[in-house]
C-alpha cells in the first residue's frame, strides 16, 4: 500500500478500534492513539527526504474514481503530494505526536480518556484528509469531519454546562462559514467544469471569468477560512475552545483545525490572485483580527486564554500575508508558530497540573525555581512568538512585517502595533506567573516539576522553536528559487527592537506590581474595560440571536397563525370540504347509479356529437 494511504488511514483506523472495543481498556486506546500518529510522523519524514532528493517521484498514489455524475464529469479520491502539502504533513503528524504523548500524562485518571485518545486520533485524520484532499469536494468533507471532532473534544467534559455550550458555539459558528465556502466551491466547480484542484488552477486563467464572479468566489471560499481559522467578525468562539482539555487547545491551535483554513488559502492562492479585491479584503481582515486579539490579549488574567487570542494575532497575520500574495511566507509562519504554540499551550498545561488546574496568572508566580524545566521551555516558547532572533519566530513574523511595508503601509503600522503588545502580553504573562514571589500560597506555594512524560515533548518543541526557522530553508523547500530582498540595516535593526521595547514596557509594569493591572486600568480608564470585554462581541451577537432572529421568528409566527392558518388555510380547507362533500357523493359504491351515470354522460356526449356536427 502506497505510504501515504497508511498516513492518512492509519488515525482512522485507530479511532474505529477504540469504538469497537478498544475503549474498554485506557492503556490499549492510548497506546492505538499514539501509535497511529507516530507512525505517520516517522512515514511523513521518509516522504519528505524521499521528495528532498528526487522531487520528480511519483510518490501520490492513483486516485479512485468515487462518483460519475454523467458526462466528462468525474469525481475521483485522490491524494496531493506537493511541497505544501509534504510541509503540513510533517506539522500535523509530528506536533500532533508530542501532543499526544503528553496527554498520556495530563489525561490519567480521566474517566473519559479511552474516548479522548479515540476523539485525538479523528481529529488527526480529519486533517491529514484537508492536507491531502485533491478537489475542493474531497476537503469540504473533511473539513466537515474538523468539525464535528473539534466538537466532541472541545466538549469533552460534557457535564460541564461552559464545555458544552463552548463545543456548540464552536460548530455553529463554524457552520455559518461553511455555508459560504460551500457556496464557492459550488461557483468555481461549475465555472471551471473541474472540483479538482490542480485541473481548476489550470483553467481558471483561461475562462476570463468576470471580475464580479471571480471576486464572488474569492470572498465565499474565505468565508471558510474565517470560520475555521477564527478570523474577524467570526473569531468568538476560538477563545471559549479552552474549556476543553489542554492538550485539546493545543492541537486545535497548533497543529490544526485553526491552520485548515490558512493552508486552504495558501492551496488557493491561484483563485485569490485572480481578483484584487478580494485579495485586499483578505488583507485588511487578516491585519484586523491581528491587532484586535492582540488588544484583548493584553487584558485576559487565564493563562489559557491569553495564548488563545495570541493564535487568533497570529492568525491574522499569516492571513494577511496571503491576502498580500505572500502565501508562503503565510504558511512559514504557520510552520513556526505551530512549533511555538503547541509549545506554550503543552507548557501552560504543565502549569495547570502543577497548580491542581488554577489557571488564573494573579494566583501563581515564583513558578521559576519550582518547575524549572517547564519555565525554561516556556521561556524559548515566549521569546519565538514575539520574534526575538535568531529563534524561529523571528524568521517567518519579519517575512511577513517585510511583505507589509512592502505593499500596504499602513497595514504594516498595525502589524507592527500587534508585535509590541505581542511582547508586552507575553513578557506580562511570563513575568507574573514564573517570575518573583509566590502570589498565592495555597495555589502556587506547593507547586513541583511535572513528570518526564508532560516536559519530554516540552524539550522536543523548545528545539523546534530554536532551529525551526532555519533561515530561509521552509520558504526555499515551499517555493524553490525565492530569494528574500537585502534590506537596510536600519530597518532591520526596528524589526529586532519592537519586541525588546515590548519586554522593557512589561517588566516596568509589572515586575514589582501585585496589583493586576491597576496601572492600565488607570492610564486607559472605560477603554481597559471595553477591551477586557471583549469589545462586547459576545453580547452582540446575543442581541442578534435573542432580538433580531427572535423578533423575525415572532413575525413569522404571526403570519403562520393570522394569515396562513387564519385566512388561508380555513378558505382553501372550506373550499376543499364543499368539494370532497360533493365528491363524496357521487362515491357511493352502488353499481347502479354508476350506470345511471355513465348513461347520462353517455347521452350528453352523444347530443354534443350530433348537434354540433
Amino acid at each position: 500500500m502506497n505510504p501515504v494511504w497508511i498516513i492518512l488511514f492509519a488515525p482512522l483506523l485507530s479511532a474505529a478500534l477504540i469504538l469497537i472495543g478498544a475503549r474498554k481498556s485506557a492503556a490499549l486506546s492510548a497506546a492505538l492513539s499514539v501509535g497511529a500518529v507516530t507512525f505517520g510522523f516517522a512515514l511523513s519524514l521518509k516522504l519528505f527526504f524521499a521528495f528532498q532528493n528526487d522531487p520528480s517521484a511519483a510518490l501520490a498514489p492513483a486516485a479512485i474514481t468515487w462518483l460519475l455524475p454523467g458526462g466528462d464529469f468525474v469525481l475521483k479520491f485522490g491524494a496531493t503530494v506537493d511541497r505544501l502539502s509534504l510541509l503540513m504533513m510533517l506539522v500535523v503528524t509530528g506536533v500532533g505526536s508530542a501532543i499526544h504523548i503528553f496527554a498520556l500524562g495530563y489525561m490519567k485518571g480521566d474517566r473519559g480518556y479511552a474516548r479522548f485518545f479515540g476523539c485525538l486520533s479523528l481529529f488527526v485524520f480529519s486533517m491529514l484528509g484537508i492536507v491531502l484532499a485533491s478537489s475542493f469536494l474531497q476537503m469540504f468533507i473533511f473539513w466537515e469531519l474538523v468539525g464535528l471532532s473539534s466538537y466532541l473534544l472541545i466538549g469533552h467534559w460534557f457535564e460541564r454546562s461552559s464545555a458544552a455550550e463552548a463545543a456548540k458555539k464552536a460548530f455553529l459558528v463554524n457552520r455559518v462559514s461553511d455555508f459560504g465556502f460551500m457556496l464557492g466551491i459550488l461557483i468555481v466547480g461549475f465555472t471551471a467544469g473541474t472540483f479538482d484542484f490542480a485541473e481548476a488552477a489550470g483553467k481558471w486563467s483561461t475562462l476570463h471569468v468576470s471580475g464580479c464572479l471571480a471576486t464572488t468566489a474569492a470572498l465565499l471560499i474565505f468565508c471558510g477560512a474565517v470560520g475555521k481559522s477564527a478570523q474577524f467578525p467570526l473569531h468568538v468562539w476560538l477563545p471559549d475552545a479552552m474549556e476543553g482539555p489542554t492538550p485539546v487547545s493545543a492541537l486545535i491551535h497548533a497543529a490544526t483545525m485553526v491552520a485548515a483554513g490558512v493552508y486552504m488559502l495558501a492551496r488557493v492562492a491561484w483563485l485569490i490572485a485572480a481578483s484584487a479585491t478580494a485579495a485586499h479584503v483578505i488583507g485588511w481582515i487578516g491585519a484586523i483580527t491581528a491587532l484586535m486579539a492582540a488588544l484583548i490579549a493584553v487584558t485576559q488574567h487565564d493563562i489559557k486564554r491569553v495564548l488563545a487570542y495570541s493564535t487568533l494575532s497570529q492568525l491574522g497575520y499569516m492571513v494577511m500575508a496571503v491576502g498580500l500574495g505572500g502565501s508562503t511566507a503565510g504558511m512559514f509562519h504557520l510552520t513556526t508558530h505551530a512549533f511555538f504554540k503547541a509549545l506554550l499551550f503543552l507548557g501552560a498545561g504543565a502549569v495547570i497540573v502543577a497548580l491542581h488546574h488554577e489557571q488564573d496568572i494573579w494566583k501563581m508566580g515564583g513558578l521559576s525555581k519550582k518547575m524549572p524545566v517547564t519555565f525554561a521551555t516556556f521561556l524559548i516558547g515566549v521569546l519565538a512568538l514575539a520574534g526575538v532572533p535568531p529563534l524561529s519566530g523571528f524568521f517567518s513574523k519579519d517575512q511577513i512585517l517585510l511583505l507589509a511595508l512592502e505593499h500596504n503601509k499602513i497595514i504594516f503600522g498595525m502589524v507592527a502595533l500587534t508585535a509590541l503588545l505581542t511582547a508586552f502580553y507575553m513578557g506580562r504573562l511570563l513575568i507574573v506567573a514564573f517570575l518573583g514571589k509566590v502570589r498565592d500560597e495555597h495555589t502556587a506555594g506547593h507547586a513541583h516539576e511535572v513528570g518526564p512524560v508532560l516536559w519530554l515533548p516540552l524539550v522536543f518543541l523548545a528545539i523546534l522553536s530554536v532551529i525551526g526557522g532555519l533561515g530561509d530553508k521552509i520558504p526555499q523547500f515551499i517555493m524553490p528559487g525565492a530569494h528574500e530582498e537585502p534590506h537596510a540595516m536600519a530597518l532591520t535593526l526596528g524589526l529586532v527592537a519592537i519586541p525588546l521595547i515590548g519586554f522593557a514596557i512589561a517588566y516596568a509594569l509589572y515586575a514589582n506590581n501585585r496589583n493586576g493591572d491597576s496601572v492600565l486600568k488607570g492610564i486607559f480608564g472605560p477603554l481597559y474595560y471595553v477591551v477586557a470585554n471583549k469589545f462586547y462581541f459576545d453580547e452582540a451577537y446575543g442581541w442578534l440571536v435573542s432580538r433580531v432572529q427572535g423578533g423575525i421568528a415572532a413575525i413569522a409566527e404571526a403570519l403562520d397563525r393570522w394569515v396562513i392558518q387564519g385566512i388561508g388555510m380555513s378558505g382553501t380547507a372550506g373550499v376543499t370540504r364543499i368539494f370532497g362533500g360533493i365528491v363524496q357523493r357521487l362515491q357511493t359504491g352502488n353499481i347502479r347509479s354508476y350506470a345511471f351515470g355513465f348513461a347520462i354522460g353517455l347521452s350528453v356526449i352523444l347530443y354534443y356529437v350530433l348537434i354540433h356536427t
